[in-house]
């Protein structure tokens, strides 16, 4: 099937071949503002009721944001009666404006600017549609008609602005910025410009939204390089920018709005929002943090503003929602397992200031997570991920050849399962596939001595039954292992040894791993105990019985065939 393309316009582009946003770097935050209480509130199924509202204000307060439009008072009574409690009850820290939201009517105005009474700062945030298709099926006026509309309604805001001596900023977005052709948005931005008379001073904010995100965003950018270049008092004006997300491209939008001249964006955290939703400004923000820039917002505890902010949008965050989803800093699959189980291992190892992890471009310690969740084992993982939860969560240091033998059982173990396995299930399969095998031989107690040579006298229990044995080589181990040859024929070549302590403290357990060549068959022993000479003897007495036990199940399988 030919999808109906022919029904559709292609984006116009800007004529800007001198463009100089392309080689310009953000360094430094934007002005934030936040219109989860507005824009994001007029988006949920069930609005915010005034809790969930000053639950949410309290947070963005908590976050560091500076600007935060509370609402739409002179649309919704829910509305107006927050933004005077508030005011009433003197609930806005004096570091932080509020703002509210106006369309370009007499009455909506004077109804917002009651609201306002007695705030010690606000933003009267005044807009009307200004694009092709609104001027023409929804307000049927021609351009001047608009403009009118615009400069009446800001000449009113201005003369109640002085009567009342309020402390008031001015902003005025031309609604539908992305469908109005460029000259007509500058041109009557100048009018209002000319109605409300910002100094560099006192400035007024045009802001310049992507209402219904419609083009990509490096035309975004060239519009607002565009727009800034001919602007007649630049530096009277905040330029802020507020996208949508319909192309799934806010994010961008934004930070190439950015690069292009913009000093402020709208937004919401976790953007939440009409349709596809607003641009995102934790996202934003977390990535000037991951390029060495101070975002000036507080996000050291964002799981915490996860939960508040889906409590109070009754709606869950995807868990792969960029910085804050509950998967983004987990890996599954084996090879970015090894790889982040080693650059850990180097971040620790070298004590360097600066964070450089592969796969994981933020510390998550940084926003309050743990490092708990970072590598999870299902069928797509490795020996690097099992090793890692091995090691972070048991103590556990399993030497490499050990950590191929056991990553092959988890791997059998998962794809029956068609699931992760936990840690705790991790280290319940490391018992069943190591400790596990007590018999037929178990070392009960011994004593070693050494001088030209080790000598031990071990008490070993044989299928049930003790027997003293004696045995002497170059250290425990290796008279242990003649002592086995001596008394039970069983010849056992040590191929390789690792051994460490399972904690810093004195009475810690040592953990020690054997890999033998018991008669023939290459297998890995494990031994616990709080001594290491302990440990390594019940590694050697591992070792034996999960050989026999390995050959016993290849005989009994080839009797089976």
């Amino acid at each position: 099937m030919t999808m109906p393309y022919w029904k559709y316009r292609p984006y116009p582009t800007v004529d800007l071949p001198d463009r100089t946003w392309p080689n310009r770097v953000i360094d430094r935050a934007p002005i934030w503002c936040s219109t989860d209480l507005r824009d994001g509130n007029q988006a949920l199924v069930k609005p915010m009721d005034s809790a969930r509202k000053q639950r949410m204000f309290d947070l963005l307060v908590q976050l560091g944001v500076k600007e935060i439009e509370v609402g739409f008072p002179s649309a919704s009574q829910t509305d107006f009666e927050f933004v005077r409690q508030l005011i009433d009850e003197d609930r806005i820290p004096a570091d932080t404006t509020i703002a509210v939201l106006t369309q370009a009517r007499p009455e909506l105005i004077e109804r917002t600017y009651e609201a306002l009474e007695g705030a010690r700062r606000a933003i009267v945030h005044l807009y009307n549609s200004t694009s092709a298709i609104q001027r023409r099926v929804v307000f049927r006026l021609d351009k001047a008609g608009i403009v009118a509309l615009a400069v009446g309604a800001t000449a009113l805001c201005r003369e109640i602005t002085d009567q009342a001596r309020a402390n008031i900023v001015f902003e005025y977005s031309p609604e539908s910025f992305h469908g109005t052709e460029l000259e007509f948005a500058l041109e009557i931005c100048e009018a209002v410009m000319e109605a409300w008379q910002p100094t560099p001073e006192e400035r007024m904010i045009v802001n310049l939204p992507t209402t219904v995100e419609a083009f990509p965003p490096n035309v975004y950018a060239d519009r607002i390089e565009w727009f800034q270049r001919h602007v007649s008092a630049r530096d009277a004006i905040v330029l802020s920018v507020h996208p949508h997300n319909d192309r799934g491209t806010a994010v961008a939008t934004a930070e190439l709005g950015l690069m292009a001249g913009a000093d402020r964006v709208e937004g919401t955290l976790f953007g939440n929002g009409e349709r596809t939703g607003n641009v995102d400004l934790i996202t934003i923000a977390l990535n000037l943090l991951t390029q060495g820039v101070d975002p000036k917002l507080d996000l050291s505890q964002l799981d915490e503003a996860k939960a508040i902010v889906e409590e109070c949008n009754e709606l869950p965050i995807h868990p792969r929602h960029p910085w804050v989803g509950d998967l983004v800093y987990t890996a599954f699959s084996g090879s970015h397992q090894d790889a982040i189980k080693k650059g850990m291992h180097a971040q620790q190892r070298e004590s360097s200031e600066v964070w450089d992890v592969p796969y994981l471009p933020i510390d998550p310690a940084d926003l309050g997570r743990s490092y708990e969740a970072i590598i999870r084992v299902n069928s797509q993982s490795g020996k690097g991920g099992v090793a890692y939860l091995m090691e972070t969560e048991h103590h556990l240091e399993l030497p490499r050849g050990l950590q191929v033998d056991f990553a092959q059982k988890v791997q059998a173990i998962t794809d029956v399962r068609g699931d992760e396995l936990t840690a705790d299930e991790l280290l319940e399969a490391f018992h069943e596939h190591y400790l596990a095998f007590t018999d037929p031989y178990r070392l009960e107690s011994y004593t070693h001595s050494s001088s030209e040579t080790d000598q031990i006298v071990a008490a070993v229990t044989c299928d049930g039954e003790p027997q003293e044995v004696t045995g002497a080589g170059n250290g425990p181990i290796a008279a242990l292992v003649d002592a086995f040859d001596r008394s039970f024929g069983i010849t056992i070549r040590i191929r390789n040894y690792h051994e460490h302590a399972m904690a810093a403290a004195a009475d810690a357990t040592a953990a020690a791993y054997i890999e033998a060549d018991v008669d023939g068959d290459l297998v890995w022993g494990v031994g616990l105990h709080p001594s290491i000479v302990t440990a390594s003897l019940r590694a050697v007495v591992n070792a034996v019985n999960r050989a026999l036990a390995q050959r016993k199940a290849l005989d009994g399988a080839m009797l089976f065939d």
